[in-house]
């Protein structure tokens, strides 16, 4: 690779950190390509990314970007993950991933400027997802309103019941 090829990569992959919202650095070292490619898949399901890179670009391309802690993790074979809008997706894939297949190793985090630990990530992984919370914030909404509306309803209701009660009593 020439000087002109690898300024083009460092400068494709400091693009890559700027966008990113969660990056994880890992050692993938004793991972099969089909592994590696359904690794791959699977992140790409969570709009999230994974790239193989030389350490010495990686420590180049995270100059002046929320990731510039990272570049003590930058040793060995290194990948990078990285996800563009929410962190726990990428979390929870990865998390999965090295629990399944265990020549992933997950050596540690950066987000919003913060190097996150292997176990910050697997913590992270087991937070409920943007969709999920929006549901649950959704369904917390709607039962409030519903729940008014029974109220009020019992009011009436309970006179209606009173009231069938004594018609019926009259008749007998």
């Amino acid at each position: 690779m020439n000087r002109e090829e690898k300024a083009k990569q460092v400068k494709e992959l400091n693009e890559t950190f700027s966008k990113a919202k969660f990056a994880v650095v890992a050692d993938y070292s004793g991972l099969k390509v089909t592994e590696f490619e359904k690794l791959r898949r699977e992140l790409r399901n969570n709009n999230a990314q994974i790239r193989v890179a030389k350490n010495t670009l990686l420590r180049r391309a995270v100059v002046s970007t929320d990731y510039e802690g990272l570049t003590d993790h930058f040793t060995g074979t290194t990948a990078i993950a990285v996800a563009y809008d929410e962190p726990v997706g990428l979390a929870k894939a990865i998390a999965e991933f090295a629990k399944e297949y265990e020549a992933l190793q997950i050596r540690s985090a950066g987000l919003d400027g913060t190097v996150l630990s292997a176990d910050d990530v697997v913590a992270l992984s087991k937070l409920p997802g943007k969709d999920e919370l929006r549901a649950k914030l959704l369904g917390t909404m709607a039962a409030v309103p519903t729940g008014l509306v029974r109220v009020l309803n019992g009011v009436p209701q309970k006179l209606v019941y009173a009231l069938q009660a004594i018609k019926d009593q009259k008749e007998n």
